[in-house]
C-alpha cells in the first residue's frame, strides 16, 4: 500500500468520535466520515507501520439495514452524522465506543464495576434548544448563505433550512433572515465575514428556544466593520408567524479572529436578553452564551441518571443527607439546583461569568438558598472555599479537567465523585489519573443527547475506599445490555429491537442468551440460572434461534 493508490473496502468498525477502520488485504486503514458496515473507495494519504490513512472518495455501497435519510441536506452538511444509520444501530455504535474506551479503566481497577448500557433520548427530531448558524457562501463569489460549514470545508458554508435537528421555529428564522439580507449582498450593500480575509460583517445568527415554555431569543452577530440600521430586520422578525414567542432580539459585536461567536458587546434590539426553561420542574434563566444543555429533555435523563446514583449512595447509607456538595463546572447551575435540596451547601464553579449571573439568578427564581456558585477558574477557585466537600460532581468541557486542578480536586479525598463527561475520550485519560489515586469505577451509563451525531455523554461514579478484592470483577446490568466484552456487539434491547423491526415479533433476554450459548458467546456464571436444581428454562423456538442468529452476524458477534 502506498500513498496515493485507491483501494475499496468495508466498514468493520467506528472508533469514537468518527475513524472508520477498513480492512483491506494490504492492511487496515483509518478513514473519517464513515458508517459501519459500507463499501467504501479510499484513497491513502499516508503510510504507517501498523495502518494507513485515507480520504473517502466515495461510498459505493450502503448498508443492507442503511434507511434513506430525512434530511435533504445530509451527505453535504457537515452536521449530523447517522441519519440513514437505524436509531438502535447508532445506540449500539455509540455504547460500544464508551465501552472501548473505558475497557483500559476496567482492567486497571479490582472493584466491583456495572456498566448500565445507553439511555435514549426521549426526542429524535427537532431536540436541540440552541444553534449557531454561519454566514457564508457555498462556493467562493456564490450567493449568501447561512447554516453550517459543508462536511470536510472550513470555509464553505450550507444554508439548513431543511434541517431535522430543529422546529420550524428554527427554519423559519433562518430562512427569514437569508432573504432579507441576500438582495442587499447582491447590491454590495452588506457583506459577510472572510475567515481567510479577515473581513466583512454578517458573522453569524444565534438562535434559542425552549422546549417548555417556547420562548425564543435571536442574537445577529457581526463585526464592527460596516455599520447598519437594524429596525428593519427586527420587524421583519416579529412578523413571522412562529409556534413558539420572540422575547428577545439582540445584536452582538464580535471582532474576534477565532471562528466562534465570542460576545464583545451585545445590544438589545427587542425584548430582553434571557429566556426560560424548565427541567425536572425547576425554572431556569438563560442568557445568550451561558452554557445550557441543547438537548433539553435528554439532558432531564442525563441529570436523572446523577441524581439517581446519589440517591443510591444515601439509600446504602454511604454518606449523609447534610452535606456539602461541589459542582464544578456548573454551567447555569443545573445540576446544583437539582441537588440542592439533599445538601447543606451545593458550592458550583464555574469559568464563565454571564453563566454565574444566570445560576445565581436560577437559584433564586427556585427559592434555593443553600447554593453559592463562584465565578472562576477551578484550579484557582478551589484554594479560596473554606468548606470541605463530601462528594464531588464534575461536569468538565470537552477537553476534561486541567491535570493540575484535577490533582486538588483528588486533594479533598472524598469517598464519591460523579464525572459526567461529553468527550469519552477525554474521561479515559482522566480515570488513569483518578484510578492512580486509589479511585475506581463502580457505575457508568451511557446518554444519548446529541441522535443523529458522534457525540455521546457518560455517567461515570467513582468510589474511594470501597475495594473488598483484589480479584477484578467486572458485572454488567443485563437488562439493557450484552456482557460479551469489549471490543464488538450490541445491547440486548438493540438486538431485540432490530429482531422486532426485522422480523416483526420479540425475543426475550434467555433466548438471546441461549443461542448466545449456543454459539460459545460466554455469558456471566449466574444470568438465567435456574433458581433450583429442579427447575427447568423452556427452550427457545427455532424460528427465533434464526432470527437471533441473524441478529448476531448483523452486529458482527458470530
Amino acid at each position: 500500500m502506498k500513498k496515493k493508490d485507491i483501494i475499496e473496502g468495508i466498514v468493520k468498525k467506528v472508533e469514537f468520535p468518527n475513524k472508520g477502520i477498513v480492512q483491506t488485504p494490504e492492511g487496515k486503514v483509518v478513514v473519517k466520515g464513515v458508517l459501519p458496515d459500507q463499501k467504501v473507495s479510499v484513497q491513502i494519504q499516508k503510510v504507517r507501520k501498523d495502518r494507513a490513512e485515507g480520504r473517502l472518495l466515495e461510498v459505493i455501497e450502503e448498508p443492507a439495514d442503511a434507511v434513506e435519510s430525512p434530511c435533504i441536506h445530509f451527505g453535504k452538511c457537515g452536521g449530523c452524522s447517522y441519519l440513514t444509520m437505524p436509531y438502535v444501530k447508532e445506540l449500539g455504535l455509540k455504547e460500544q465506543q464508551v465501552r472501548t474506551l473505558l475497557a483500559p479503566a476496567i482492567e486497571r481497577q479490582s472493584c466491583r464495576f456495572t456498566w448500565e448500557g445507553i439511555k435514549t433520548s426521549p426526542v429524535k427530531f427537532a431536540y436541540r434548544n440552541k444553534m449557531e448558524f454561519t454566514f457564508g457562501d457555498e462556493v467562493m463569489g456564490g450567493s449568501l448563505c447561512l447554516g453550517m460549514h459543508k462536511r470536510g470545508s472550513f470555509y464553505d458554508i450550507v444554508t439548513v433550512s431543511g434541517c431535522r435537528i430543529v422546529d420550524d421555529d428554527y427554519r423559519s428564522i433562518l430562512s427569514a433572515t437569508v432573504d432579507f439580507f441576500a438582495p442587499m449582498y447582491e447590491r454590495g450593500d452588506i457583506s459577510f465575514y472572510h475567515r481567510m480575509k479577515q473581513k466583512g460583517y454578517l458573522r453569524h445568527l444565534l438562535v434559542r428556544k425552549a422546549v417548555r415554555t417556547g420562548e425564543i431569543l435571536i442574537d445577529l452577530v457581526t463585526t464592527t466593520q460596516e455599520e447598519h440600521d437594524l429596525s428593519i430586520y427586527t420587524k421583519m422578525l416579529l412578523s413571522l408567524n412562529l409556534t413558539g414567542k420572540i422575547t428577545g432580539i439582540l445584536h452582538t459585536r464580535n471582532d474576534s479572529l477565532a471562528d466562534a461567536v465570542i460576545d464583545e458587546g451585545t445590544e438589545v434590539l427587542y425584548g430582553q436578553d434571557y429566556f426560560y426553561e424548565y427541567l425536572l420542574g425547576l425554572k431556569f434563566r438563560i442568557t445568550p452564551f451561558s452554557f445550557f444543555q441543547t438537548n433539553s429533555l435528554s439532558a432531564e435523563v442525563l441529570y436523572q441518571t446523577v441524581r439517581g446514583y446519589i440517591k443510591s449512595l444515601y439509600d446504602q447509607k454511604k454518606i449523609r443527607k447534610d452535606g456539602v456538595i461541589y459542582d464544578l463546572y456548573s454551567g447555569t447551575g443545573t445540576i446544583s439546583q437539582l441537588l440542592a435540596p439533599v445538601a447543606t451547601k451545593v458550592i458550583g464553579v464555574e469559568i464563565v461569568e454571564e453563566a454565574v449571573r444566570a445560576a445565581r439568578e436560577n437559584a433564586r427564581l427556585n427559592h434555593l438558598d443553600n447554593c453559592e456558585f463562584i465565578a472562576g477558574d477551578v484550579l484557582k477557585v478551589l484554594d479560596e472555599i473554606e468548606e470541605k466537600p463530601d462528594i464531588i460532581i464534575l461536569d468538565p468541557p470537552r477537553d476534561g479537567i486541567n491535570p493540575k486542578a484535577l490533582q486538588k480536586i483528588i486533594g479533598y479525598g472524598v469517598r464519591y465523585m460523579i464525572y459526567v463527561s461529553c468527550k469519552p475520550t477525554s474521561l479515559a485519560r482522566d480515570l488513569e489519573v483518578l484510578q492512580e489515586s486509589g479511585y475506581c469505577m463502580t457505575r457508568a451509563v451511557a446518554v444519548d443527547q446529541f441522535p443523529w451525531t458522534s457525540h455521546v455523554e457518560t455517567v461515570c461514579l467513582l468510589s474511594k475506599g470501597d475495594v473488598k478484592s483484589q480479584k477484578l470483577r467486572v458485572e454488567f446490568s443485563l437488562e439493557d445490555m450484552d456482557t460479551d466484552g469489549f471490543k464488538k456487539g450490541a445491547t440486548y434491547n438493540a438486538i431485540r429491537d432490530w429482531i422486532k423491526a426485522k422480523y416483526g415479533y420479540r425475543v426475550t433476554n434467555l433466548n438471546i442468551a441461549q443461542v448466545k450459548q449456543k454459539h460459545g458467546i460466554i455469558e456471566r456464571e449466574n444470568y438465567n440460572k435456574p433458581k433450583s436444581p429442579d427447575s427447568k428454562q423452556p427452550g427457545c423456538p427455532e424460528k427465533k434461534v434464526k432470527a437471533i442468529e441473524d441478529a448476531l452476524r448483523h452486529f458482527q458477534m458470530i
